[in-house]
């Protein structure tokens, strides 16, 4: 019942870390091919595998079966008068053929800790696997925005591209009415050269980014076109906790205290004996009083070994081991700072980006109408092409302003989400 009551909290603890984000379901779908396409998964999925064969081996406790065949050749003859003959006391050509079998008996709990170490290393390797899982995942997310973003930065620039082309049309038809100079046509398609060497270099941003995307999951389109993953706000104490209980960093930090504790049990061990139970059965020659006849034999037996001296390597090996388990214990604290600093600064982005965000409106708002004037006032005669120019220009800037902080943003909210450890694919 009570294992019943802990899995049920467990899967309360993920369902409730997975409903606090917000991701697309296309974003999901990315994440979870690059868990199958991207080789560095499939290599850190092998060294679970591999763990589990150590456990494998290290748990066998059979016993062992050995055979050995002997030959010796020995001169000179070991033999001494008797009864008037030569009496022959061991043979000059030694024959031995015999199986051993050995097992351990008790070794005092060092397979025990051993088994245990293998378990904790199979546990590590499981924790390696999800660190490197939310690793990609924050990595997909952010090529993902970065393409919605150079998408809509695109989309700017085309905006602009076209205002540009319609204001050179008027201009030149200003131009041919002899309403305006040959200089104001000129500024006017340098102006269309540098907005197009910007859109090229967005271009090549976003290609760029599609092949990474390609390089993580195999895929390079995507349909998403919106900044639309979200995290609440959290306090820093609420957020350093969740951390602490869903990133795997800090499950490979407890990880390694274990593996490090394991290690000083294992130490502890060294001075212990050994009881071993062992038999033996064969045939050889050198039985007297017939030395050449080959003859079955066998024999059985306990053997205890008590290590007595070893200059001190196992009293060492303990304190090696209880200063490895105090390093990272240690380390621990070291990771809780750090990430108590980086969630700090994400908290800092998402709230600064979010007035941002709020600010820009009203500046959106005001370039609108600034370029609106500025049409009508050119188109009427009474503004100038520098003035439009200026005024679109300061609208372009606004939106693009506003499309970086919405932007930045969603980088933050994915930043969080990978620092708080929530799985949200």
């Amino acid at each position: 019942m009570k294992q019943i009551f802990i899995a049920l909290f467990l899967i309360m603890v993920v369902t409730s870390s997975q409903a606090q984000v917000t991701a697309n379901s296309e974003l999901k779908s990315f994440i979870n091919q690059s868990f199958s396409y991207f080789p560095r998964i499939k290599e850190v999925e092998n060294t679970v595998a591999t763990a589990k064969q150590k456990l494998d081996i290290t748990s066998i406790n059979s016993p062992t079966v050995d055979a050995s065949v002997a030959y010796r050749f020995v001169e000179p003859k070991i033999e001494i008068p008797l009864g008037g003959k030569e009496f022959q006391f061991a043979p000059v050509h030694s024959l031995d053929g015999h199986g051993d079998v050995n097992y351990l008996l008790f070794d005092f709990g060092r397979l025990k800790a051993d088994i245990e170490k293998s378990k904790t290393e199979i546990q590590y390797a499981e924790h390696n696997v999800a660190y490197a899982k939310y690793q990609l995942a924050a990595q997909v997310s952010t090529i993902y925005y970065n393409i919605v973003y150079l998408q809509h930065a695109i989309s700017i620039q085309d905006s602009v591209l076209r205002f540009l082309n319609e204001n050179e049309a008027f201009v030149q038809n200003k131009y041919n009415n002899g309403d305006a100079l040959k200089i104001d046509i000129l500024s006017i398609k340098t102006q269309i050269d540098a907005e197009q060497n910007r859109k090229v270099d967005l271009q090549n941003s976003l290609i760029k980014q599609q092949n990474l995307l390609a390089y993580t999951t195999g895929l390079k389109q995507t349909s998403g076109n919106a900044f639309d993953f979200d995290i609440p706000l959290k306090e820093i104490e609420t957020a350093v906790a969740d951390a602490q209980a869903n990133n795997p960093d800090f499950l490979l930090a407890k990880d390694k205290i274990k593996e490090a504790q394991n290690d000083l049990a294992i130490s502890k061990l060294g001075a212990k004996p050994s009881v071993v139970v062992g038999a033996e059965a064969g045939v050889k020659n050198g039985y007297v009083p017939a030395v050449n006849e080959m003859k079955f034999n066998y024999n059985a037996g306990v053997a205890l070994k008590i290590p007595i001296y070893e200059g001190g390597r196992t009293k060492k090996q303990v304190a090696l081991s209880e200063s490895l388990v105090k390093q990272n214990e240690l380390a621990i604290e070291t990771l809780n700072s750090n990430y108590r600093k980086d969630i700090e600064q994400a908290l800092t982005d998402l709230s600064s980006n979010l007035e941002r965000i709020k600010n820009t409106e009203g500046q959106i708002d005001e370039a609108k109408y600034a370029n609106t004037l500025a049409e009508n006032r050119f188109k009427n005669g009474v503004g100038t092409n520098l003035e439009l120019t200026n005024a679109s220009t300061n609208l372009q800037r606004a939106e693009l302003t506003k499309l970086q902080y919405q932007y930045q943003l969603c980088l933050a909210k994915v930043e969080l989400a990978r620092l708080l450890g929530y799985k949200y694919w």
